[in-house]
Parts: C-alpha cells; structure tokens; sequence
C-alpha cells in the first residue's frame, strides 16, 4: 500500500522546521533538514539529527512524536535507539546515534539536495494546536 501525503506541499517545509525544532529542544546535535523535491519520490524533506547515547535518541524521537500534530506512518529503529526512523511520508526523521551517523552517512546520498542546517536554538515556530 503506497501511503498517501500526510501534508500538503507547501506544509512539508514547515514540518521539517518544526521537527528540526523539537530536536533541538533535546539537544540533539547536527541538526540538518535536505528538500530532495525534485530529486527523489521518496518524500520532501529528510531531517537529520545525532546524538550521543541511546537516552538522548529516545527523548530526541519522544519530543518530535509528542510536539506535533502529525502522527508518523511507519517508525522503525525505537527499541534499539542506535537510529530511529520516524516515517511522516512527506518528511522523513532519522536520529542517528553519533557513531551510527557517521558510519552510514546518508546525507552525502543526497548530496544535490538544499540543506538547511539548524543552530543550536529553536527557531520560532507555530506550536502543536490545543484540542
């Protein structure tokens, strides 16, 4: 079953920054969002984000899942914590354990990608809506 867009397109962009945002309200390190539109029919946007033990990449993927309002479609790698998936269709997280990051270095696979690297402090952004 192909999953359908969670987002529309114009919202892929501002998912990615707000993930990108959560993550850093962990601490994660090396906080990079790529739009490969046009590149891949994976998906928009890859968010890409370390951190150093297995603790941080679990609070790391819990703010991303409780800070949002989307719910992702597929999340792989939770019990093991070396590198966590989390699937939202039009923006895919990966939460790498810094070795793990290094290893596979899947960023340079997109390498003709705009990259948008993230400081250390979240940007503004809209915050998850009151139901």
């Amino acid at each position: 079953m192909t999953p359908t867009p969670s987002t529309p397109n114009n919202e892929a962009s501002v998912l990615a920054r707000g993930i990108a945002n959560l993550a850093l309200e962990k601490q994660a390190q090396r906080v990079i969002s790529l739009d490969v539109r046009g590149i891949t029919s994976i998906t928009d946007h890859f968010v890409f984000c370390s951190a150093d033990t297995d603790v941080q990449v679990k609070a790391i993927a819990d703010n991303i899942r409780k800070g949002t309002d989307h719910k992702p479609w597929r999340i792989e790698g939770y019990e093991q914590l070396n590198w966590v998936l989390l699937d939202y269709v039009d923006v895919v997280v990966h939460i790498f354990r810094t070795i793990e990051r290094e290893y596979y270095n899947l960023e340079s696979l997109w390498s003709d990608a705009t990259i948008k690297k993230y400081e250390d402090e979240p940007e503004e952004t809209p915050s998850k809506t009151a139901d």
